[in-house]
């Protein structure tokens, strides 16, 4: 389907189209599509979810190799962040996605859309990240005693700002959020996303919510391609463990 003022090629998946049911919408990462992994998709339908995969500007059905390279990281978030009110007015057109029972999620580029989107005022109930990471300006312009290397790319700093989840906290609301990770991730450090997730558990402290509603799971090391795109040996038990974290906070018990 084509959804939203901007027409965001979308794929969209549910139980059975004729009751309303949560559902999560799924930002995938830098090159990839919105039809990629679909094990992640089948899972969450046989579970009662309905699925809204995105395919971000200048991918998939709207590709454009210029803003697939990492110089186009920036342009890319900020456009898709803007498109998710839209995509999610075009949903309520079929009255079959619930949108008291909704998620946002997303991998590597797509996991920053879903963080950043979440500092602003929004409905979803959870969400659910992997292979991302939260503070932009850590991963982008690193100290030089991080022992991390130099981003081969040079964004603007008031670019990355803008666009950057660590830097707009201020209106993160806490909600259940789960964070899956390789430690040896290759192009996103564990040890960037790590010190966000901490700050952020600070944040929630700060407002008066529990920090425990920030679960993580990572695993020393996974054989995926440079430790990033997808979960290699480990990928059936991150996409179990993804789906059982939707379950709990779309479903509940009384499923």
């Amino acid at each position: 389907m084509r959804l939203g003022e901007t027409g965001a090629p979308a794929l969209l998946a549910h139980p059975d189209w004729a009751e309303p049911a949560p559902f999560c919408v799924w930002l995938h990462g830098r090159t990839a599509n919105k039809e990629l992994d679909p094990g992640r998709y089948t899972r969450w339908l046989r579970a009662g979810l309905a699925v809204c995969a995105v395919d971000l500007p200048g991918h998939g059905e709207r590709a454009d190799p210029s803003r697939q390279g990492p110089e186009g990281t920036i342009g890319v978030i900020d456009e898709a962040v803007a498109e998710i009110d839209p995509i999610l007015a075009g949903l309520d057109e079929f009255g079959v996605f619930d949108r008291d029972r909704a998620a946002i999620g997303g991998m590597s580029m797509g996991g920053m859309i879903a963080l950043r989107r979440l500092c602003e005022p929004h409905g979803f109930k959870c969400a659910a990240v992997e292979a991302t990471c939260g503070d932009l300006g850590g991963l982008y312009f690193p100290d030089a005693d991080s022992g991390l290397k130099p981003w081969p790319v040079a964004h603007d700093p008031a670019e990355v700002s803008r666009v950057d989840p660590a830097a707009n906290l201020d209106g993160f609301e806490p909600l259940p959020l789960l964070a899956l990770h390789s430690e040896a991730d290759e192009m996103v450090p564990w040890r960037v996303q790590a010190k966000f997730l901490e700050r952020l558990r600070a944040h929630y402290m700060d407002r008066g919510a529990a920090p425990d509603l920030i679960e993580v799971r990572t695993w020393p090391e996974t054989g995926a391609p440079a430790e990033h795109v997808g979960f290699g040996r480990f990928s059936n038990e991150a996409k179990n463990i993804q789906t059982a974290f939707l379950v709990e906070h779309l479903i509940g018990a009384d499923r």
